[in-house]
């Protein structure tokens, strides 16, 4: 997982939107993993508003197995379901759980990272502690420890993965706000008798939005291959929910009699992947205040 605490925060007044925008178009990096994410999040909304060609769960036996074709572009899987529609109903899910997750994990760990930055003391040392404990475990054996004891749902395996990412946000938060509380601004702010919250929300966290913002990026890629790993391990969304990681782990006795069945969740989890982190190494690039005018 990437810590990114070391990038520089915007001052305040920074860069305009467009100014970043256009350093992330030139970044071939960053255009790149914007083009992949968006051709799969459209791939996901396309599932979620039911708009595919064949029902994900529905089974044909008599067209079990059969290659891509002009009918089933990725081909059919055991039972005859469209191979297509799976992997476009796996990304979705795999899109649902991840951006709950993360979404979560951003919160938290942000507040729990500023409060610890900010206020020093007691509330720092405690965070801290919390975080080292989390950080000693590897991150896919906490995730499978935490999912192996709620129910298997959409909703507790995205907890269980938020949980796995709380310590990173709080971490990539906690320095740069170390250093934000000491600038005359933030001084300034406190001299003025503005309570420490109130200076923590308006003057500390807008600088550190960028550092947020990659790390997000970051972290769903990392969330992406924790779930498709816990499906894979048959701790994910429970069947007949299409998943990634279980088609994969389906596809297994397939693969030398009908590969496709392997290689389109494959791909899909790759491309997912590879795309977050393009978009997050485009998106460092842009928001870093250093490569104003460089291009």
């Amino acid at each position: 997982m990437t810590d990114i605490s070391q990038t520089p925060a915007l001052a305040p007044g920074g860069g305009r939107t467009m100014e970043r925008v256009r350093l992330l178009l030139r970044s071939r990096s960053g255009l790149a993993g914007l083009i992949i994410v968006v051709l799969l999040a459209v791939l996901s909304l396309v599932s979620a508003f039911g708009l595919l060609p064949f029902d994900p769960l529905a089974q044909d036996p008599p067209s079990r197995l059969q290659p891509p074709s002009a009918v089933h572009w990725f081909g059919t899987d055991q039972f005859g379901r469209d191979v297509f529609s799976r992997v476009a109903a796996g990304v979705a899910n795999s899109a649902l759980i991840s951006v709950v997750a993360v979404a979560f994990a951003t919160v938290v760990g942000t507040v729990c990272g500023l409060i610890a930055g900010f206020y020093r003391g007691f509330s720092d040392g405690a965070i801290t502690a919390v975080t080292n404990v989390l950080f000693a475990f590897p991150p896919l054996l906490l995730a499978l420890s935490l999912a192996s004891v709620f129910d298997r749902n959409w909703f507790t395996i995205a907890v269980a993965i938020a949980i796995v990412y709380v310590p990173i946000f709080i971490r990539v938060t906690r320095g740069p706000v170390l250093s934000l509380r000491e600038v005359e601004y933030v001084k300034a702010a406190k001299s003025t008798g503005q309570a420490r919250m109130a200076t923590m929300f308006r003057h500390v966290l807008p600088n550190i939005t960028s550092i947020i913002i990659v790390q997000v990026t970051l972290s769903l890629s990392w969330a992406v291959l924790t779930e498709a790993s816990l499906s894979f391990l048959g701790l994910g969304t429970p069947p007949p929910a299409p998943s990634l990681g279980s088609m994969i782990f389906e596809a297994r006795t397939l693969v030398t009699i009908a590969p496709w069945t392997m290689i389109a969740p494959g791909v899909v989890v790759v491309l997912l992947v590879v795309g977050l982190n393009l978009l997050g190494d485009g998106l460092r690039d842009s928001l870093d205040p250093r490569n104003r005018g460089k291009r």
